[in-house]
């Protein structure tokens, strides 16, 4: 029927009716907290914080020392956070980026770390080498400058058992190398962590969405881009066809990134996998919606809640976000 008979408007009336009929629902056990974990203790700092370095491009969070890193942790668990996902910041780098699976390194101690003090807080590793190579590539270069797909892989399934070895409780691939999902997944399954899922950075996009995150995590490119191994945002159908193959060597979860401005290609892998789909939230979205709400052009907490809620209506299970600890409380 058409109006005056069929009224919308009647199931808006109230709050109890608006909810009793809303379609989509956020938790804060649905985020993804990622933090920043520094090898070189950052003293006090201009935060005058012990153990936390200000990011000066993402207001609000902080390169951590370990122990802030423990003390963070824990109050993502105390707000219902279900994760933390951990990137990590070495004291050296070299041009393979060895710090990235070395038993020893600041994400191998981050995670024991988090689990002896919140076994229960799921602690998800970010694996790639960008972090930790002299030149700032997700992999290892060959002679003329270019990325070696092949030879990443070895190093990138070492990384990935590594952070299994030291207690992650899922690796998260970011290279976006081809073939890596199945590289970790043999490597992996070989050195008995059979049951460690698979989070795959799936559809990455080559996006300008990462500065603030370059700086945080000190990996900007010494030279050139990553656009020849992460995606033209141009291409929606190659995102699904990344997250299909991902799925076939043996991915458990995927992942959309950036999360904002690519809701239908959430939608269309979720649609096209029927895997737990995670979006990532970036570093450059949280920057944009500080600026405009420190300017007064934005109500911060509504516009943060309806970008979260937006995402859960696209598909996504999992929210990764800078928002987390914010969003958390104010939907408690």
């Amino acid at each position: 029927m058409a109006f005056p008979q069929t009224r919308m408007r009647r199931l808006r009336a109230t709050a109890g009716l608006r909810g009793l009929v809303r379609e989509t629902d956020v938790r804060a056990g649905q985020f993804v907290l990622p933090l920043f974990v520094t090898e070189t203790d950052p003293g006090e700092g201009a935060s005058g914080r012990a153990g936390r370095e200000p990011i000066a491009t993402m207001p609000g969070v902080d390169r951590l020392s370990l122990t802030a890193l423990v003390a963070e942790a824990q109050e993502a668990a105390a707000l219902g956070i279900s994760a933390v996902m951990l990137f990590g910041l070495p004291a050296e780098k070299d041009e393979q980026g060895s710090g990235a699976w070395d038993a020893e390194g600041v994400v191998q101690l981050a995670t024991r770390a988090i689990k002896q003090a919140v076994p229960e807080l799921l602690v998800i590793t970010d694996v790639c080498l960008c972090e930790y190579t002299s030149h700032g590539h997700c992999g290892v270069l060959r002679e003329d400058s270019s990325v070696d797909n092949d030879a990443t892989l070895e190093l990138i399934a070492q990384t990935a058992v590594s952070h299994a070895r030291a207690g992650a409780d899922i690796v998260a691939p970011s290279d976006m190398m081809d073939g890596r999902v199945g590289a970790i997944r043999e490597e992996l399954d070989g050195e008995g962590f059979t049951d460690t899922p698979i989070l795959a950075y799936s559809a990455k996009f080559a996006s300008a969405f990462y500065g603030p995150f370059r700086e945080a995590a000190d990996s900007t490119p010494a030279f050139g881009d990553r656009r020849s191994y992460q995606m033209d945002p141009a291409n929606g159908r190659e995102a699904v066809r990344e997250a299909l193959l991902d799925v076939q060597e043996g991915a458990d979860m995927v992942m959309v990134k950036p999360a904002l401005a690519y809701g239908d290609l959430i939608s269309a892998v979720k649609r096209a996998t029927h895997l737990p789909v995670a979006a990532y939230n970036v570093s450059g979205e949280y920057a944009m919606v500080k600026a405009a709400a420190a300017a007064g052009y934005l109500d911060e907490r509504a516009t943060v809640l309806e970008i979260l809620t937006s995402l859960r209506r696209a598909g996504a299970d999992t929210i990764i976000t800078y928002h987390a600890k914010d969003a958390a409380q104010w939907l408690q």
